[in-house]
């Protein structure tokens, strides 16, 4: 075994964890921090596949700004302190066939598309990885500046808006 085969194994051991974490969990503020650690994992596994740039896209991305917009909309609206609904009686039939079928599916898929000796190959190494990324990075915020700018703007007026609607009005206030 090397260290590759090992390192692999760990991680995959603590991505299945954070991810039933994740699903079993009773707090929405807990699974949402088990899905930023199983991120982080996911994150790893890129490194380890040799794609240093989508790993630090996914932390930055999803692990970082996407799970702050999560967090803050859960600690805003204050799911913690909601009454929990009552499942409808079809729900946990319909959950159980479909985890059946995705179970299914997940075996057949493997079982078809397993090739005894197949390897992954490193990256060529003639390839410059850093003009790449420069190349990428100057293609992205010259010709693409402007829809990461609207993005931006988009985002922060969701954030207002999720204020403006969660705020309570203050009944009784003089002035």
């Amino acid at each position: 075994m090397n260290s590759d085969l090992i390192v692999f194994l760990v991680l995959s051991l603590v991505a299945i964890a954070t991810a039933l974490g994740m699903v079993f969990s009773r707090n929405a503020v807990y699974s949402a921090l088990y899905l930023v650690l199983n991120l982080v994992t996911v994150a790893v596994f890129y490194l380890l596949l040799g794609a240093p740039f989508i790993a630090m896209s996914q932390i930055t991305v999803y692990a970082g700004a996407i799970m702050v917009l999560f967090l803050f909309v859960i600690m805003l609206l204050g799911a913690e302190s909601l009454v929990p609904s009552k499942a409808l009686p079809w729900q946990k039939p319909l959950a159980i066939a479909l985890a059946l079928v995705l179970v299914v599916e997940a075996v057949y898929l493997i079982i078809s598309r397993a090739q005894p000796g197949l390897a992954i190959t490193a990256p060529d190494a003639s390839v410059n990885t850093m003009e790449n990324l420069r190349a990428m990075a100057m293609e992205l915020f010259n010709a693409y500046l402007l829809p990461f700018e609207i993005t931006s703007i988009l985002l922060l007026v969701a954030m207002v808006g999720a204020i403006v609607l969660t705020k309570q009005e203050k009944v009784g206030k003089g002035s």
